[in-house]
């Protein structure tokens, strides 16, 4: 199949497009750096913005599957031209899309519905990957501080492309959406513990208080919206957070990753500054 990826260079477009192109797939990746990409040899880097339409024309001709995220631009806002994306895949005769959702549906995922094209919601729970945050603190003085403390089943990347994979390359997936959770629910203190095992090295965790989760949010460059958005999500967390599902397994047919294998591929990005 002729498959495109949108979001090519992101925590899971990487993978995805890694795991198309190894199983012999032609994968055309949308980046708006072709040159600074760094993907698969083999694998076609082509320009493009979803926020730009015109941008895009060119870069659906061809294609059999898309993959589509839902946000763009420098600030990755939500993308308000979904309709106007959704119909572009339309007339470029795609008829597969799966979807990276996120917190709530934009104008991607209503567009696609309302549509001809067979479409798949892949809806994952807190990324692993979000882990990364907090490797220069980790680096620098060996703990993790944070506010929340609950069991999340946070979910491995690749796992998250690999439905995607699935969902793009064979039949029976059209008009679903599958909430994608890892295979435990890990509180943070746990998280901490497994990547302090990974790399050899002690790490700590620190339970703040609620303002000095505000400071340490502040410090990331986040808006008072955002930090206060953070703060209800920590102190109120979705019910959901931690219920594991079989939805990878299901799909896939394999085991979702552990957050171990994640910390283990990752350690050498968390060993304290020598």
């Amino acid at each position: 199949m002729r498959i495109l990826v949108t979001g090519a260079t992101g925590q899971v477009g990487r993978h995805l497009v890694s795991q198309l192109h190894e199983s012999g797939h032609t994968v055309r990746a949308l980046t708006r750096n072709p040159a600074k990409a760094d993907l698969p040899a083999g694998v076609e880097a082509v320009a493009g913005d979803l926020t730009g339409i015109t941008s895009l024309r060119s870069a659906f001709e061809g294609i059999d599957a898309i993959h589509l995220i839902t946000f763009g631009g420098d600030d990755g806002e939500d993308l308000t031209n979904g309709a106007e994306i959704v119909r572009l895949v339309e007339r470029s005769g795609i008829s597969r899309a799966t979807v990276l959702g996120g917190w709530s549906p934009t104008s991607i995922e209503g567009a696609l519905k309302a549509s001809s094209i067979s479409w798949t919601i892949v809806q994952p729970a807190e990324f692993m990957g979000n882990a990364l945050d907090l490797a220069p603190e980790v680096r620098a003085s060996r703990t993790v501080s944070m506010l929340a403390n609950y069991p999340s089943a946070v979910v491995h990347e690749a796992d998250i492309a690999a439905v995607a994979a699935t969902a793009l390359t064979s039949d029976g997936h059209g008009g679903k959406a599958y909430p994608l959770t890892g295979p435990e629910a890990l509180t943070p203190a746990q998280r901490t513990q497994l990547l302090a095992e990974s790399t050899g090295e002690p790490i700590k965790f620190v339970q703040l208080s609620e303002e000095a989760e505000r400071e340490r949010l502040r410090g990331y460059g986040y808006d008072e919206d955002y930090v206060e958005f953070g703060i209800q999500l920590a102190a109120n967390p979705p019910a959901a957070a931690g219920t594991v599902l079989p939805t990878i397994e299901e799909a896939t047919g394999r085991s979702p990753r552990t957050f171990a294998q994640w910390a283990r591929e990752h350690a050498n990005q968390f060993r304290a500054v020598s």
